[in-house]
Parts: C-alpha cells; structure tokens; sequence
C-alpha cells in the first residue's frame, strides 16, 4: 500500500472512531494505529514522541510496513491477531501482566463459548504499539542470551508452586552467580530473552495468569509457542483451538527480531476434534502465506530460530507425528538461510536431530534441531526432596531444566542445559559399587551425558591411568531402572505419581570397568567435550574386592 493512501486511512479511521466516541455511539472497528517510539517508557503515545518508519505489522497472513509517520493499516478480519515484528534495535513496551505488548486480538463478533473463556467480542479501535529505543542491543558486543523452556505443564497451582520454586528461582540464583566469563550472563538480567515451547500448563488454562506471573518476574521478555495441552479442547476446530491462548499470550504465530538472531515462532498443534489421536504436528495455510511474505524480508547474517512445539521429526520410524508434506514445505523455504536452528519440546527427553534428505532438508549442511527438555521433567513426577519438590527426571534419564542460547553477531551459536536446582552439572554417572576383583569385565560405567550428540567424544580413565573411549549405547540409563525398580518394590507410592519408566536415552554412554586392579576403592573419572560449552568432567568410585574360593 502506498505510504501516502496508508496516512489518509489510518487518518480516517481516528476521526471516525472519534466522531463516534464524541456521539456516545460504538466506534466502528479499527486495525490501524501508530508504532511509535516509547521514550519515556509508559506504553502511551505522548507528545513529542514520533512514529517508528518501516516496523512490520502483521495479522499473521498479511504484512504492512508502517509508514514516513510510523502509522499502519490492516483489515478488519474477525477472529485474527495484530502484531507487530519486533525490530533489532528496540525493546517491545511492557503489557500490565509484563509480557511484551506487540499484540492485539481482534474479535468483533461473539465466537464459540469455551470453558476457559476464548477471546470476549469487543468493537476494537485503533491501536498504537510503543517501542523502546535499545541502543544496548545495536552495541551489544558480547552473544544474545536467550533462555528456553519447554512444557510447564502445570497442572494446579502446586504444579505452578514447583515450576516457580524449582526453574524460575534457579534461573533467577544462576542469574545472581555466574559462571566463567565464556558462560556469563547479561549484567542486567537473567537473559535478553526468553520462549517456552508450548505445554505451558496441562490443559487446565485458568492457571495463565499464575504462570505469567511467575515467568514475567524474572523481568525478560518472553515469547510463548502453543502445545497440545494449550488447547480449548471443547472447540468443534482446530480454528478456535487456541482462543483462551491468545487472549493471554497473543499470536500463535509470529516473529521477533534481534541483531543477532531472528525468531519465528509457530503453533505446529494442528487440532482434530473426534480423531485419534486428536491432533497432529504440522501447519496451517495460513501460516505459510506468513512466512511466504516475511522470511524473503530476513536477512540472512544472522541466526534464523524457528521455535515450535511438536518436533519436526517422527516420534518413531514409520509414524508420522509430524506431517512430511508441511515439513518439505517448511524446509524449502528456509533453504536459502546458511545459519537455522529448529527448536521444540513435547516429547519430555532431550536430543539432537540433525536433518538431511531423509526427513526433506536439502541444504548445503545437516538442519540441526534441538528437542529441549522439558521444564516439568516427567510431568513433576517422582519422590519429593527435602524443600517438597519432585525429582521430576525425565525417562532418559535427564534432569528437569532448562537450556540457554547464546547467539553472536553473524549467527554462531551455542546450547547449555541447566538442570533445575544444578545449573552447572553437564553429565550424571552410574558405576557398581563393587566388583570381584579378577572378575570378567562384564560391567561397566554409565555417562549420561544430558547434551550429547551422536558425535560427542566421550573418555573415562580409572585413577590417574589413560584416558579411553566410551562408546555410545542405546539403551535406558541405569539410574532410571533402579528408580523403577524402587518403585515397584515399595508398598507405598512414593511420590504423588512414580518416575517414568526408563525409555532409551540418545546421550548415554558406556566403559567396561577394570577389574584387575589391586583390591580397594578406585576413581572413575569420565570427561566429554561439549560441541559448544567445552571440555566437562564427573567422577564416581568402585571398589575391587578379594574374594576366595
């Protein structure tokens, strides 16, 4: 649209919306307002504050550029979400709940009565968005810091009470002590960012806004992505599916950028009422005439993120838990990026999946995704530790947590994971305690190692002795099995719900233990190099007993 016919519309809109106002009549509906630069921080145009030129709007399918005077247009379509593309270069002004305000709903007509409330009918006016000039960020000379939670899933507000005791606190702790100044934090603040992948409760959505208030107090601004367990389940279609999420967090689908990386988040939860299953992951229409108009706009030196919530991978060979024609689609249009990284959740493990042409990726290298663990490790399951909270550990064996992004200028990244309450443990180890000495060396030491890949070197010496290889098993984690075993042996429960059974882990390798060494306790030192965080190191001890005939 012409810049010019865009101010004579937007003007047009104001003076009707206020004409009507001045008559006590309902103002007319208007997607139209300014983005304007926010300098004294309170979200209001003021006087003397002047649009933002050249800022990209959206209603999640088509795309305007606001104009000379920062002013923009869409249409009036009920039902769809405005936003806007956050530019590099600039903070988004804060909601009241402290969630970024780049958004408005518009819902003109009354939509399906839902449980949890969808979005209310309103006649909408015209709406300004507020950014914050950053000078910091266009200087910024050490990485992007992002922190990334996958699946709350909260499912009461005790759920809500260990989600806030056992990963904000220790977000917040880890802010307050940094680690070495390849690992440190931004000055002022747990990170520069933040995204959960979806599953942010358990489909009880009146936990929203216990939940955003607990995230929003780390003071960052987050970004949501929706998940199977977000939905209005008593829609009648996958269109009204995420109306309760977005009157609280606003598109499912959208896009945010910094000058380091650009983020585009998507809802990957394609909702089938009265099939089984009920939903499978894969995109709308919709949302590729979005990103068909928008990432030819990218820049391509720096980091493209795509977040989402069901892994783009098949769950298990043969099952397709992902739609491959969206996938193939999806993966063509972010071939002409050199630097992508694909992020989810949903599957409450962790693992790194490196795409080729199997799966649809054609590019010149391997597309990475990382499947992140979840926040709530096995759905806040397991025995409870001397605070009440549960032990939550996945089934492969990896702690509840979350993971850090670090991106610098040029697209470079790196990946950390943080198990709540340990920040900085990287590995966890399983040793017998004893073994005959002279025994064949039938056992073995088990490392795993919650960020490994199929090609992390892994090594264990025993004592001071050589370092030798370890090979990567597929396998469940040892500690799993006896935690199930524990399980199964007591006569009572143990926990409000039991760990998951151990399923196998693709991070977990093993060394046969010595046994002709000299009788007594000897040290197992076992060490991996990290892709991206370096060399990481955990011992454990066995002991060698002499036993007669």
């Amino acid at each position: 649209m012409h810049p010019a016919l865009t101010t004579v519309l937007v003007a047009a809109a104001i003076a009707l919306s206020l004409a009507a106002g001045s008559a006590r009549a309902v103002p007319p509906p208007c997607n139209a307002g300014t983005v304007f630069e926010d300098r004294n921080g309170n979200g209001a145009l003021d006087g003397g504050e002047r649009g933002v030129p050249g800022v990209q709007v959206s209603d999640g399918v088509a795309i305007v550029r606001t104009d000379a005077r920062g002013q923009y247009i869409l249409p009036v379509v009920d039902g769809r979400t405005t936003f806007v593309i956050k530019p590099a270069g600039y903070r988004a002004s804060r909601r009241a709940d402290g969630l970024p305000d780049v958004w408005r709903n518009v819902r003109t007509a009354a939509g399906p009565a839902l449980r949890f409330g969808g979005i209310p009918a309103e006649s909408p006016g015209c709406r300004n968005f507020g950014l914050v000039r950053d000078a910091s960020a266009s200087a910024r000379s050490r990485p992007l810091e992002v922190v990334l939670f996958a699946d709350p899933q909260t499912k009461s507000m005790r759920d809500v009470d260990y989600y806030r005791r056992d990963i904000i606190d220790t977000v917040r702790r880890e802010r307050a002590t940094p680690g070495a100044p390849d690992r440190g934090h931004p000055p002022a603040g747990a990170a520069d960012l933040g995204l959960s992948l979806g599953d942010i409760t358990d489909d009880d959505l009146a936990l929203y806004p216990a939940l955003i208030e607990a995230t929003a107090s780390l003071g960052v601004p987050w970004l949501h992505a929706a998940g199977n367990h977000d939905l209005d389940f008593d829609a009648a279609r996958d269109e009204d599916s995420l109306l309760t999420f977005r009157r609280h967090f606003g598109p499912d689908t959208f896009a945010w950028e910094e000058p380091e990386a650009t983020f585009v988040v998507l809802d990957d939860v394609v909702y089938r009422p009265g099939a089984s299953p009920a939903y499978v992951g894969g995109l709308r229409d919709d949302q590729f005439a979005f990103l068909e108009s928008y990432l030819p706009t990218v820049p391509t030196d720096r980091l493209l993120v795509v977040a989402v919530h069901i892994p783009f991978f098949d769950a298990a060979p043969g099952r397709e838990t992902f739609r491959r024609a969206d996938r193939e689609r999806l993966f063509a249009l972010l071939q002409r990026f050199p630097k992508v990284l694909l992020l989810s959740g949903h599957s409450h493990t962790q693992r790194h999946v490196f795409h080729d042409a199997a799966s649809g990726w054609r590019g010149a290298a391997p597309l990475h995704e990382y499947n992140v663990g979840a926040a709530c490790g096995a759905f806040w399951s397991g025995i409870k530790d001397a605070v009440g909270i549960p032990d939550a550990t996945m089934a492969d064996g990896t702690p509840n947590g979350y993971a850090r992004l670090r991106v610098a200028r040029g697209g470079d990244y790196r990946l950390s994971w943080h198990p709540a309450g340990e920040p900085g443990t990287a590995m966890a180890l399983h040793a017998p305690k004893v073994l005959r000495r002279g025994a064949y060396p039938a056992w073995g030491v088990y490392a795993n190692v919650f960020m490994g890949r199929d090609d992390t070197r892994v090594e264990f010496r025993i004592d001071d002795g050589p370092w030798q290889p370890m090979r990567r098993v597929d396998r469940p984690d040892p500690r799993m099995q006896i935690e199930n075993a524990r399980d199964d042996q007591a006569d009572a429960l143990r926990g409000f719900d039991r760990s998951p059974e151990a399923t196998p882990s693709a991070h977990l390798w093993r060394g046969a233990l010595p046994t002709d060494r000299a009788a007594g306790t000897h040290r197992i030192e076992v060490r991996a190099f990290d892709a991206w965080v370096g060399e990481q190191r955990a011992t454990t001890t066995y002991r060698l007993d002499e036993i007669g005939e």
